[in-house]
Formats: C-alpha cells, structure tokens, sequence
C-alpha cells in the first residue's frame, strides 16, 4: 500500500469527519448555533440587498461595452504591444474582460478555447491567466461598497499591476512549461 492509496483512502474520510465533528460540537455546546447562524445568514441578505445596485451597473456595463464591439476595437489597438511584451495578441479580449467581470471573461475564455484549440499557446496562457487572476475592479467595486468606501485610492492602480504581473508572469511560465 503506497502513499498515494493512504492519501485516497485519508480524502475519503476527510468530508464525513468534518460533518461528524460539527454535529458533536453543536450538540454538545452550550451556545444557540442555530441561532447564531441564522443572525450571521440575517446580516448577510442585508449586505446583498446593498451590493445589488453595484452589481447590477457593474454587469450593464461590461453587456454594453461587450455587444458594441469597443473591446474588439481595443484588442486590435493592444495587441501590436502585446506581441512585443510576450502576451499573444490573441489574450487582448480576455485581458479587457478579465479585470470588470467573471462571468464576460469566462465566455471570451471559452471563445477563445472553441477557435483555437485546447492546445494552443495562447489557450494555455488563456487557461493560466483564468486560474491566476481575479476580476479586479469588480471586486474592489463589491468590497468597497459593501463597507461604504468612497475614496479607493492606491487600491485600483495596485489591483492593476498585480493583473498586469499575473498575466506577464503566465505567459512567461506557459513559455517555459510549453516550450514554445
């Protein structure tokens, strides 16, 4: 039996344990957890109620700048400069998406996977990129909205950068991995 199976048969048990281990806790404890859970469930309904007019502006947006054809635009513009940094022109509508929405960046993603393979390298950058990134100002927009934050500051430049490092940084990495 090799230290792989250990691991398997460890991950089996990993999720029934936890379940088991809450239940003696609730049982046990002297606390309302049921109550305390349905305070916790009761703030946060009240926080999403507060976040829908972010969200919802923040989705319009990005639906409009999408169906006008403004990203296209802006890809071909980018995508000579692109070139010359290492990022594969093609990553230019994923990389305009990425930083506003999830959900936009997932369907230029899978557009992107659909026309030219799994296998290409500017899927695999595409693929990394995805895993690594996170829709920057969509979650600065949330956060700082939630807690009532009017001034961001530093915060956009700084999410920005680090968008820009991860993104270089794939490219880089699937070029070494990839060879190509």
């Amino acid at each position: 039996m090799g230290l792989s199976d250990i691991l398997s048969a460890a991950a089996a048990w990993v999720i029934p344990l936890v379940i088991v281990a809450c239940g003696v806790i609730l049982l046990s404890g002297r606390q309302d957890y049921f109550g305390i859970f349905t305070e916790g469930a009761r703030e946060g309904l009240s926080t999403a109620v507060r976040l829908l007019p972010t969200l919802c502006a923040m989705l319009c947006g990005v639906g409009m700048l999408r169906a006008s054809g403004l990203l296209d635009l802006l890809g071909n513009l980018l995508a000579p400069v692109m070139g010359r940094v290492g990022i594969p022109s093609e990553l230019a509508p994923l990389l305009l998406t990425r930083p506003f929405s999830g959900s936009a960046s997932l369907a230029v993603f899978k557009d992107l996977m659909a026309s030219l393979g799994a296998d290409a390298f500017p899927a695999l950058c595409a693929a990394v990129i995805m895993g690594s990134s996170d829709t920057a100002v969509y979650v600065l927009s949330v956060y700082f909205s939630s807690v009532g934050i009017r001034r961001t500051r530093y915060a956009l430049p700084c999410a920005l950068a680090v968008m820009a490092f991860c993104v270089t940084f794939s490219c880089l990495v699937c070029r070494i991995l990839f060879k190509t």
